[in-house]
């Protein structure tokens, strides 16, 4: 057994080479609103039940159409309001069952990244190829349905297996080129972005998710109210925006339009991002654009200063 994932090597967050983003901003802010599609029956994984009640779903499958028919239009226009662009973690086979939602977005210049086919179908149990064959149809379907080349991935239902980033990152090479900004959301172990180790050297990034602030972790996991949220939202910006000061910092939004676009939780929604949009140097981006940025002005800096700190331990 591993004694850790072995993506990334121990890299303390104090004392790395410092992070400016464009104009000096402190923070990099950005919205992954997860736009997905269940299906009512999927085929059975002997690994995880797609639901937890019996055939029909009913319950389960209702609330997530009422975010693809109402919840979306309620989320979109709310960032629209505040001039962010989100990044979508599409479940692609969205692409065919609601292409109106996808014309929304393109007009909207929103980034589109992987979140597998449906959220109904995992990477557990499958092997190489098949897991690889997911991929490859995910990222083609975006690129065919978008003009776009998709650098981000989420596995389907944080469902990640030990080749998932190689695979994205060697599909994607294979696709769009050595210079597509490959990122991954699937780690969730930094504030800052950080270099990947994959099997093919290739380049690539882990950019921080905040698994924390994702409104389902929220509200059906650790079961807060809206206000509790909209509060957690505003405190975990206070404190990176704090420490962006010292070295630039990422704050994520993972957002379901059939969580925070209820009608009752919109208000403590709103009023955080009114507050975190207010500040200055928050540079309001994309998930794309942040890998990007980082890939070109401090990725190699980043690999160095690791190198030299592993090498000063042994």
């Amino acid at each position: 057994m591993k004694a850790d994932p072995g993506f990334y090597d121990y890299w303390p967050y104090q004392d790395r080479p410092k992070i400016r983003w464009p104009d000096g901003k402190k923070l990099a802010f950005w919205v992954a609103p997860n736009i997905e599609f269940y299906e009512l029956n999927p085929p059975e994984n002997p690994h995880r039940k797609a639901w937890p009640q019996p055939y029909p779903a009913i319950q389960g499958y209702g609330i997530r159409d009422y975010g693809n028919r109402v919840g979306h239009q309620r989320q979109m226009a709310l960032l629209d309001k505040y001039g962010i662009r989100g990044s979508i973690s599409l479940s692609t086979a969205l692409c065919d069952h609601h292409p109106e939602i996808i014309q929304m977005c393109k007009e909207r210049n929103w980034e589109f990244f992987s979140h597998g086919i449906y959220n109904t179908r995992y990477t557990y149990g499958l092997s190489e190829q098949q897991e690889r064959e997911m991929i490859r149809d995910s990222m083609e379907t975006i690129y065919r349905h978008t003009g776009q080349h998709c650098a981000g991935y989420l596995a389907p239902a944080l469902s990640h297996s030990e080749l998932t980033l190689d695979l994205f990152a060697e599909v994607g090479t294979e696709l769009f080129g050595n210079n597509a900004g490959f990122y991954t959301c699937d780690l969730f172990h930094d504030d800052q972005p950080t270099p990947i180790k994959l099997r093919s050297d290739k380049r690539f990034v882990s950019i921080p998710y905040s698994l924390e602030m994702n409104d389902t972790i929220a509200y059906v996991v650790n079961k807060v109210e809206p206000r509790r949220y909209g509060q957690m939202l505003k405190d975990n910006f206070d404190r990176l925006y704090q420490e962006g000061e010292e070295s630039g910092t990422i704050m994520c939004i993972p957002t379901h339009n059939y969580q925070v676009a209820c009608p009752h939780r919109m208000k403590a929604f709103e009023e955080a991002l009114d507050y975190i949009t207010s500040h200055p140097d928050v540079w309001v981006t994309t998930g794309r654009e942040i890998a990007d940025y980082y890939h070109e002005h401090y990725y190699d800096a980043a690999l160095a200063d690791i190198s030299a700190k592993l090498g000063a331990n042994k």
